[in-house]
């Protein structure tokens, strides 16, 4: 082998060990370029005070907004929910009722995202403590309604315990319980780090 060719040879594992460095410098960096843009948290300081305040993980907000407008205000469904967190009017007047009877709110302020988290937070930390802390469950009561999964989890066929779900009977249903677990676990991945988890 001659000299050039055994030199090239040697500055393979060095060339290896400056790529693995650099990619441990800029994989923190890196991995929050992937979360601002795939996973962000805007309105973050809104979902934190609220999170705080009704005592939920902020991740599961996140997680439910990304679900459900993919963080645009004005977005609006097909059965009318409005805002981020897709608010129903019955649901609006119901959390109304709970947090907010005094104040001069309407429908139409749920486009307002300081509104829409508020309620949308509400929403998620009464299903969870409703069922007990499980997600899957809160998802599928946030999006069908609590009544109906109430009458679900007596069915032993979709509930072992009777306070939680094991089965999602509805095609709509399994599907938002599934996307909501996934993001939650992507937000959880993505900024652990961030929150010393």
């Amino acid at each position: 082998m001659n000299k050039k060719k055994k030199n090239n040879h040697r500055m393979l594992p060095i060339a290896a060990a400056a790529v693995i460095l650099l990619c441990i410098l800029f994989a923190k960096d890196g991995r929050r370029l992937l979360a601002g843009t795939f996973y962000p948290r805007t309105y973050e300081e809104t979902v934190q005070q609220y999170a705080e305040e009704y005592g939920v993980d902020e991740n599961i907000v996140f997680a439910i907004i990304r679900t459900e407008s993919n963080f645009r205000p004005q977005a609006e469904s097909n059965v009318g929910a409005r805002g981020l967190m897709q608010i129903t009017e019955e649901t609006f007047a119901w959390i109304k009722s709970k947090i907010a009877k005094e104040e001069n709110l309407t429908f139409d302020d749920l486009y307002d995202p300081q509104v829409n988290i508020r309620f949308g937070t509400y929403l998620i930390s009464y299903c969870l403590s409703h069922y007990d802390g499980d997600l899957s469950t809160a998802a599928a009561a946030y999006h069908s309604g609590l009544g109906l999964v109430d009458g679900l989890v007596q069915n032993p066929e979709y509930s072992k315990d009777g306070r939680t779900l094991t089965e999602f009977p509805y095609e709509q249903m399994n599907l938002y319980v599934y996307k909501v677990n996934k993001n939650y676990k992507r937000y959880l991945a993505l900024y652990a780090q961030d929150e010393g988890v």
